[in-house]
C-alpha cells in the first residue's frame, strides 16, 4: 500500500494516530498550495472528531502558519472546545490547548482571555489546586509578554503560594525562576538575585538549574558585571551539554546573543578574556569558533596580529552556522543596546 492509500484509509477510519504518523511524509508529497489547503481542510474535519486531537492539530497548525493562515488553525482548536464542553475535564484540556495555540502563534491577548475562562472553570467546577496554579502561571507569562510585568508578578505570586501549599516543589521553583525574570525586567536586580539564590539552594533538576543560571546571567549583565554573566552562562552550557539538544540550543543561542551585544557595546577585552573558558568545553570545531571570537575581539580592539590568528582559526570552523555568525560579526555594525 502506498502512502496515498494509507492516508485515505486512515482518513476514512478517522485514525488520528496513523494520520499523525504519516503526516510529514504525506504533506511533503503535496505539490500545490491549492491541493495542500484542500488536504488540510479534509484532515481538520477528521482531527476535530478525535478523542485526543492535540498533537495532530499542532502539526496542522504549523502548516497553516506557513501558509500565513493561522486563523484556520485556531478555528480547529475552537471547534474542539465546543465539542468537549459537556465533559468538564475534557473541556478544561481543550481550553488549555486553545490558549496555548494563541500563545504559540503570538496572540497573548487572546491567550489571556482563554486562560481566564479556563481559570474560572477550574476554580468553580474542577477545584484542582495544581491546575489553578498552572493556569495562573500561564496567565502571568502572557501578561509579561504584553509588558504588564507587575500584573505578571501578582499572578505568579499567587501560583507560587499554591505550589508551596500543596507541596509541588518543582513547580514552586519554576515559579520562582519566572518571578526572578520578571523582577529583572523591572530593574529590581536585588529581588531577582534573592529569588535565584533560593532556587539554586534547593535540590532541583538539571533543566531548572540551567534556567536559573540563565536568569542569573541576565541579572549580572543588567549590573554590567559581564565576567560574572559569562561564568553563569558557562555553568549553564556545561550542564546543558548532557541534558538535551533542545536545551543546549537555547543556552548556546543565549550565549551568542550575549556576545553579540558585547560586540555592539565595543566590550572587546571582556569578550577576549572569557572565550577560552567556553572553548575548553568542546572537542569539535566549536572550540575553534570560541577561540576565533576571542581573536576577532582583539582584532577589533586594534591588535593587527589578531587578524592572522582569527583567519587561521576561522579556516578550522567547518560548521556553516558558526561560520555565518563569525561572518556577521566581522562586518562593522551600528551600536545596539546590550541585552540577553
Amino acid at each position: 500500500m502506498d502512502i496515498k492509500e494509507e492516508w485515505e484509509k486512515a482518513l476514512s477510519e478517522k485514525d488520528c494516530e496513523k494520520l499523525l504518523e504519516l503526516f510529514d511524509d504525506y504533506i511533503d508529497s503535496i505539490e500545490t498550495e491549492e491541493e495542500l489547503r484542500e488536504e488540510l481542510k479534509r484532515l481538520g474535519e477528521v482531527a476535530v472528531q478525535c478523542d485526543d486531537p492535540y498533537d495532530l492539530l499542532h502539526e496542522i497548525g504549523h502548516v497553516y502558519a506557513h501558509l500565513d493562515d493561522v486563523e484556520s488553525a485556531i478555528e480547529l482548536y475552537r471547534r474542539v472546545v465546543d465539542r468537549k464542553k459537556d465533559d468538564p475535564e475534557e473541556y478544561a484540556t481543550a481550553l488549555y490547548y486553545l490558549a496555548d495555540a494563541y500563545e504559540h502563534f503570538g496572540m497573548p491577548e487572546k491567550a489571556i482571555e482563554t486562560y481566564q475562562k479556563l481559570l474560572e472553570h477550574e476554580e468553580n467546577v474542577l477545584k484542582n489546586d495544581k491546575e489553578i496554579a498552572l493556569t495562573l502561571a500561564n496567565l502571568a507569562v502572557n501578561y509579561d509578554e504584553l509588558g504588564e510585568t507587575e500584573k505578571a508578578i501578582e499572578l505568579m505570586e499567587r501560583a507560587r503560594e499554591i505550589f508551596e501549599r500543596i507541596g509541588d516543589e518543582k513547580n514552586r521553583l519554576i515559579s520562582l525562576l519566572d518571578l526572578a525574570h520578571f523582577h529583572y525586567e523591572l530593574g529590581d536586580y536585588d529581588t531577582a538575585e534573592t529569588l535565584i539564590n533560593e532556587v539554586l539552594r534547593n535540590p532541583r533538576d538539571d533543566e531548572i538549574e540551567i534556567n536559573a543560571k540563565l536568569v542569573e546571567a541576565e541579572i549580572h549583565a543588567g549590573r554590567e558585571d559581564y565576567d560574572k554573566a559569562f561564568k553563569a552562562l558557562r555553568e549553564a552550557l556545561l550542564k546543558a551539554i548532557n541534558v538535551s539538544d533542545d536545551i543546549f540550543g537555547v543556552v548556546f543561542d543565549t550565549l551568542v546573543d550575549f556576545i553579540e551585544g558585547l560586540f555592539n557595546e565595543n566590550a572587546y577585552d571582556t569578550i577576549a578574556k572569557n572565550m577560552e573558558a567556553f572553548a575548553e568545553l568542546f572537542e569539535d570545531d566549536t572550540a575553534y569558533f570560541f577561540r576565533a571570537i576571542a581573536e576577532l575581539a582583539r582584532w577589533k580592539a586594534g591588535d593587527d596580529e589578531a587578524k592572522k590568528r582569527f583567519d587561521e582559526l576561522y579556516s578550522k570552523v567547518e560548521n556553516g552556522e558558526l561560520r555565518s555568525i563569525l561572518d556577521e560579526w566581522k562586518r562593522p555594525k551600528l551600536s545596539l543596546s546590550l541585552g540577553l
